[in-house]
């Protein structure tokens, strides 16, 4: 049988590495797959090596997997940064997103990432950036919706005289 080959198998590679680590699915599996090589009697280098992860990642799944069967292997829950806003604070932010910034007192017609963060400051003394705001916005299930420039409006009779002026 003639060996196959995959073209630009390096960045191939790359790309399958990636997706496995975005799905925690394909993580999981990816694990299982260094514990059947290690239970067929590689070793944790040699698994590490064919699979492209570290040896030490791989004695870890061996560990995890040993002392917990195959819950070891499922991705445990990151706790991250605690929220600089308690559920209160973001259920009554839900809120008062609905309604326009000048109900809230803030001089402008729009929620933007800016508007948001010094509304923050101002009503609970929580300091955030901008873009973790916009991050806010999609998370309490709102969307960016940008006003359209009053440039964008054109004078319908201007429009006129300039075309009648204009030569062919």
């Amino acid at each position: 049988m003639k060996k196959l080959t995959i073209a630009d198998a390096n960045q191939i590679v790359l790309g399958l590495q990636d997706e496995i680590r975005r799905s925690q699915d394909a993580r999981y599996d990816h694990r299982l797959h260094a514990v059947l090589l290690v239970a067929q009697g590689l070793s944790c280098r040699e698994a590490a090596r064919l699979l492209g992860d570290g040896p030490r990642a791989v004695a870890n799944w061996i560990r995890q997997f040993e002392a917990d069967g195959l819950a070891g292997l499922v991705d445990r829950e990151r706790p991250g940064r605690p929220s600089r806003l308690s559920e209160g604070q973001y259920e009554e932010l839900g809120l008062v997103l609905r309604d326009s910034p000048l109900v809230a007192g803030l001089a402008t017609q729009a929620w933007d990432g800016k508007t948001l963060s010094a509304y923050l400051q101002r009503r609970y003394g929580v300091q955030l950036g901008p873009r973790q705001c916009q991050r806010l916005f999609r998370q309490l299930g709102f969307r960016l919706r940008k006003p359209r420039p009053v440039i964008a409006r054109a004078d319908p009779q201007r429009q006129d005289e300039y075309k009648k002026n204009c030569e062919p």
